[in-house]
C-alpha cells in the first residue's frame, strides 16, 4: 500500500479516536462583579433596560370598573457604534449589543373601583439575531385627576420582572474566525442573560385639543439589572455575574388620539445615561427612542 495512503489512514484513525475535551472538563471562571453606575458596563446594562421601560404612554384612560382596552406598542432601539459597544472587561472588549432594532409589547388596561386603573404588559419571546426576552412582564397601577376641562394629571406606580437572553459576549458571527476577528477565542455562541427588573413612580400631565391629547411624562425607577455571562472560550468557561443598582430617571413627550375605537399614539422617550469612558470626564450618552402605539377600545 502506498505510504501517502497509509499516512492518510493513520491520521484519520487518530483524529476519529482521539478524545474530544468536553465543555464540562474545561476550567470555569466564576465570580460576582459589582460594576459602577457610570462604568462602561453599567452604562450598557442601563441602556438595554431603558429600552424596555413601560411608560404610561400618555394619560391614564378613563375607565369605569370592569372596562378595558388593549394596545400593541413598538419602540425603536438606536444602533450603537463600535466605540459604544466597547464595554466588556472595563471598556476594552467589544460586546454585540446591536440585536433587535425594536422593542415591543402588548398591554392591557382595566378600570378599578375608585377611579383606579390597572395595567399589565407582556413582551412575547420572539428571537431576533440570537436574542429574545424571557418571561418579561410589566405592571402598573395609577389614577387620573382632572385639572380643569382639558387638562389632567396621571400618577402611576410601575414595575417590571423578567429577562432577556442572547449571544452578547461571544456572538455567533465570531465563532470560527481568526484571532484578529476573535481575539478572545470564543469557541461557541454564548448564552448570556440579563435581568430587566425595575420599579418606580411616574407623573404625566396631559392636555386635550380637538381629537388629540398631548402629554409630558417624567418618572424614575430603581433599576436592578443582573447580567449572567455564560461564554465558552477555547481554554475555559466564563460564568461571571455582573450586578448594577441605581436610580434611572426618564422623560417622554408625545400625543395620541382620544376618540374612536382605534387610537394611534406616538411619543419620544429620553433617558439620560451618564458614562465615564477611558478614565475621562463624565458624559451623558442617553437613549432616545421613538415609540408608537395602537390601542383598541371596544
Amino acid at each position: 500500500m502506498p505510504k501517502p495512503f497509509n499516512a492518510w489512514i493513520t491520521g484519520t484513525w487518530l483524529l476519529l479516536t482521539s478524545p474530544v475535551l468536553p465543555a464540562q472538563s474545561l476550567p470555569v471562571s466564576e465570580g460576582v462583579d459589582r460594576v459602577g453606575v457610570h462604568s462602561e458596563e453599567g452604562w450598557a446594562v442601563r441602556y438595554v433596560g431603558a429600552s424596555s421601560l413601560m411608560t404610561g404612554f400618555g394619560a391614564l384612560p378613563e375607565l369605569a370598573p370592569g372596562e378595558w382596552l388593549l394596545a400593541g406598542e413598538l419602540g425603536h432601539i438606536p444602533s450603537l457604534s463600535a466605540r459604544q459597544q466597547e464595554v466588556g472587561l472595563g471598556g476594552i472588549k467589544q460586546e454585540d449589543l446591536n440585536k433587535s432594532p425594536i422593542f415591543g409589547r402588548v398591554r392591557g388596561w382595566m378600570g378599578l373601583p375608585g377611579g383606579w386603573v390597572a395595567e399589565l404588559g407582556y413582551t412575547p419571546p420572539l428571537e431576533i439575531d440570537g436574542a429574545k426576552p424571557v418571561d418579561l412582564f410589566a405592571a402598573a397601577v395609577g389614577k387620573r385627576f382632572s385639572v380643569g376641562e382639558r387638562a389632567a394629571l396621571s400618577l402611576r406606580a410601575l414595575g417590571q420582572h423578567g429577562a432577556a437572553r442572547g449571544d452578547i459576549t461571544c456572538s455567533d458571527h465570531l465563532v470560527g474566525r481568526d484571532v484578529e476577528a476573535n481575539p478572545f477565542r470564543c469557541a461557541r455562541p454564548s448564552d448570556d442573560r440579563i435581568a430587566l427588573s425595575y420599579y418606580g413612580l411616574e407623573a404625566t400631565g396631559s392636555w386635550r385639543f380637538a381629537d388629540w391629547e398631548a402629554h409630558l411624562t417624567g418618572g424614575t425607577v430603581r433599576y436592578e439589572p443582573e447580567v449572567q455571562v455564560n461564554a465558552q472560550l477555547e481554554s475555559y468557561i466564563e460564568r461571571i455575574r455582573l450586578i448594577n443598582r441605581g436610580q434611572m430617571p426618564y422623560f417622554a413627550l408625545g400625543a395620541q388620539q382620544n376618540s374612536g375605537t382605534w387610537r394611534f399614539g406616538a411619543e419620544l422617550l429620553y433617558v439620560p445615561l451618564d458614562v465615564r469612558r477611558d478614565g475621562g470626564p463624565l458624559e451623558n450618552d442617553p437613549l432616545w427612542s421613538l415609540r408608537l402605539s395602537l390601542r383598541w377600545r371596544p
